[in-house]
C-alpha cells in the first residue's frame, strides 16, 4: 500500500483544530475552527475522492482518541465522509494504547518505523494518515510516506502545534496536482522525491 499523508494547515503551518473552536484546545489553543469558513464544494468533493482511495486508516494515540469520539455520533444520512470513516480499518500506532473502542481497529506496538513498514508492504491501495501530525512527520522523514496532500487556508493563526516542525531528516517534493477553491483554499499533491536537493544561486542565467 502506498502511505499518504492529508493536512489542513493554515499559511504559517498550524495544523491544530481545522473543524471547531473544541475540537483540539490542548495547550491553550483557542483558535481552532479555521478551516471551516473556507469550505466549499470543490474541497468536499476532492476529500471525498481522497478517502475513496483508502483501504486504512493510519492515525497516532490523540487523533484516535478523537476521531473515535466524534465520528461515530455524525448521524447525518447525507454527510459525505461518516460511513466510510466509521467503516475503514483503523491502525493506531501507539505503545500506550491497550483498548481500542472505534472499530474495526488494530493498534500497533513497537517501533513504527518497523510495524508501519509491515503495513506498507501489504497489497492495497491507500494507507492515509488524517490528522496526527507527529505520526505524518515521523514517518516521512524516514521515507515512508509516499504522497502528501495539503490543504491551505488563507489564514494565519500565530500559534498552535505546526506541521513537520521537526523533521529527522531534509526531503525533496514533486508538485502533481494543484487547485485554488474560490473560498481561497489551496488544495496541494505531492509525490515525495528522495532527499531535498539544494544549491547556490549565481544568476538567472545559470538556472535550468
Amino acid at each position: 500500500m502506498k502511505i499518504t499523508l492529508t493536512q489542513f494547515v493554515t499559511l504559517d503551518g498550524v495544523s491544530q483544530g481545522p473543524g471547531s473552536s473544541t475540537e483540539d484546545t490542548s495547550d491553550g489553543f483557542t483558535s481552532g475552527g479555521w478551516l471551516v469558513p473556507h469550505i466549499d464544494e470543490l474541497f468536499v468533493q476532492r476529500a471525498s475522492e481522497w478517502l475513496d482511495l483508502a483501504d486504512g486508516l493510519l492515525l497516532g494515540r490523540r487523533t484516535y482518541e478523537a476521531f473515535a469520539r466524534d465520528w461515530p455520533r455524525i448521524t447525518d444520512p447525507d454527510d459525505p465522509f461518516t460511513e466510510r470513516m466509521n467503516a475503514l480499518p483503523k491502525y493506531v500506532v501507539s505503545n500506550t494504547l491497550t483498548t481500542a473502542s472505534w472499530q474495526p481497529a488494530t493498534v500497533l506496538h513497537g517501533d513504527p518505523v518497523q510495524t508501519v513498514g509491515a503495513l506498507k508492504e501489504r497489497p492495497g491501495r491507500e494507507l492515509q494518515i488524517h490528522g496526527s501530525a507527529r505520526l505524518g512527520a515521523a514517518l516521512l522523514s524516514t521515507g515512508l510516506v509516499d504522497t502528501l496532500r495539503l490543504v491551505v487556508a488563507p489564514v494565519v493563526i500565530g500559534s498552535g502545534r505546526r506541521l513537520l516542525t521537526h523533521p529527522v531528516s531534509a526531503t525533496g517534493l514533486r508538485l502533481v496536482r494543484h487547485e485554488a477553491a474560490k473560498q481561497g483554499l489551496l488544495l496541494l499533491e505531492y509525490e515525495t522525491a528522495g532527499a531535498a536537493r539544494t544549491g547556490d544561486y549565481e544568476g538567472v542565467t545559470d538556472l535550468r
